[in-house]
């Protein structure tokens, strides 16, 4: 096992964990392929985007993050920050913010800030993406 500050998980997770890291640099940049790429091709994938989407099947899953990389450009991302890791069985779950910047629909470079949470699947040996709930983060009504 792994640390990812206090948590621990297995090295199989984390190698999805960086290849999902590599695959949100590329997506900013304009190529929704290593993203796409991550997910398991199966009916029960879900999307719910940071820019209104949701998405079931992989097919119309992954054909949105086309139609997102088309907005991107020149962006590059920092690694994701977890806040919780649980992998149990062969279910994982990830939960943290994702921050970079990029220019969308070739505006000026631009802060990128999202929280998301990732599902994750291991079939058939294989970590897979199942499922990602990403928005962007609101003002604290408690700060106000």
């Amino acid at each position: 096992m792994t640390t990812i500050g206090a948590v621990s998980a297995p090295p199989d997770f984390l190698a999805i964990l960086d290849r999902v890291a590599v695959a949100l640099d590329a997506i900013v940049a304009g190529d929704p392929g290593p993203y796409a790429a991550l997910w398991a091709d199966i009916d029960d994938v879900t999307l719910y985007g940071a820019w209104g989407t949701t998405e079931r099947g992989h097919e119309r899953v992954t054909r949105t993050f086309t139609w997102v990389a088309s907005r991107f450009s020149d962006g590059t991302m920092e690694p994701p920050e977890y806040t919780v890791v649980v992998v149990s069985g062969g279910l994982g779950l990830t939960v943290g913010v994702e921050r970079g910047v990029a220019r969308v629909d070739g505006g000026p470079l631009q802060p990128i800030t999202l929280r998301v949470t990732h599902g994750f699947r291991l079939l058939d040996g294989r970590w897979w993406l199942t499922h990602r709930h990403a928005d962007h983060p609101p003002v604290d009504q408690r700060t106000l």
